[in-house]
């Protein structure tokens, strides 16, 4: 395993399990933005000369789907010419770069699980800006992809927090059932991340995410579900379906996200999403 690691995003729910996973004699770098900004290819360019880095995470993203629509400049600075600032780097560096990538790549549109060399798609700007990250990071002959799906944690924002959050104040809750994909827990995310670092397989792109297929209204029942057994949850609203076009939002969504995995190449067990959510929540509950 290379020793000293720098990991972009290290704040996020990704970045933190990569932290607390990372194997014995790692040297992580894991900077905060007013050390490394991603929208400014300046501070990426001095921070990777000061510190040298012998290999890169880059699990630092624009991820505000929406907001992206409305600052599609920034997502792009952010999502793919920084990838590009970090893929010369590791191109004359001899450096390997690992970029975290998204299922909003395809457009979900053909009802099975999408294959890593299947053509990609967006309908998003976000999806846009992740797909040019991805080209830039292949541009290094050391450069690989990892897609993942529908990431949470108990750490930082996501949406298991945020039905926690909307179950403990409202009686009802309306939630999409017209979009599939698999849930993934951050810390199951990184263990992949660092499997992918340490076998470094020729295979240039790769999926990985939880076992298993829901929709976000199967995932926020199952939340419901097992935070009330877990007692999170003092009170039961009352969750309802929604088609995604009753809740319109400024960024198209894909329908139907899933990815093949690629855990047999990366020789990782298939976690079903449900038993990765009851150890997500049992620490969650630990914590509190």
């Amino acid at each position: 395993m290379t020793s000293k690691i720098l990991i972009t995003g290290g704040s996020g729910q990704l970045g933190y399990h990569l932290q607390q996973s990372a194997p014995a004699g790692s040297q992580l770098l894991c900077p905060g933005r007013d050390q490394l900004d991603l929208a400014d290819t300046a501070s990426i360019c001095a921070y990777l000369e000061a510190q040298q880095p012998q290999a890169i995470i880059n699990a630092g993203a624009y991820t505000a789907v929406d907001k992206a629509e409305s600052e599609p400049e920034l997502a792009a600075r952010i999502n793919g010419e920084a990838v590009a600032v970090l893929a010369d780097y590791s191109a004359h560096h001899s450096c390997p770069l690992i970029q975290v990538s998204t299922d909003f790549v395809f457009n979900g549109e053909q009802g099975h699980p999408y294959l890593v060399d299947q053509a990609t798609d967006p309908v998003s700007v976000y999806g846009q800006t992740k797909l040019a990250g991805e080209t830039a990071a292949l541009t290094s002959p050391l450069g690989r992809v990892l897609r993942t799906s529908w990431v949470y944690s108990e750490h930082g924002h996501n949406f298991v927090k945020t039905i926690l959050r909307l179950a403990a104040e409202r009686d009802q809750l309306a939630i999409v059932a017209d979009q599939i994909g698999s849930p993934t827990y951050a810390a199951n995310l990184a263990t992949a991340v660092w499997q992918l670092l340490d076998l470094w397989p020729a295979q240039r792109c790769y999926h990985y995410s939880d076992a298993g297929v829901c929709s976000w209204y199967d995932f926020a029942l199952a939340i419901v579900d097992e935070s009330e057994a877990l007692g999170l949850l003092n009170r039961r609203p009352e969750l309802g379906p929604q088609r995604s076009e009753d809740y319109p939002t400024p960024a198209k969504r894909p329908h139907y996200s899933v990815m093949q995995t690629s855990n047999q190449a990366l020789h990782l067990p298939a976690v079903h999403w449900r038993a990765a959510l009851q150890t997500m929540l049992n620490r969650l509950s630990s914590q509190q």
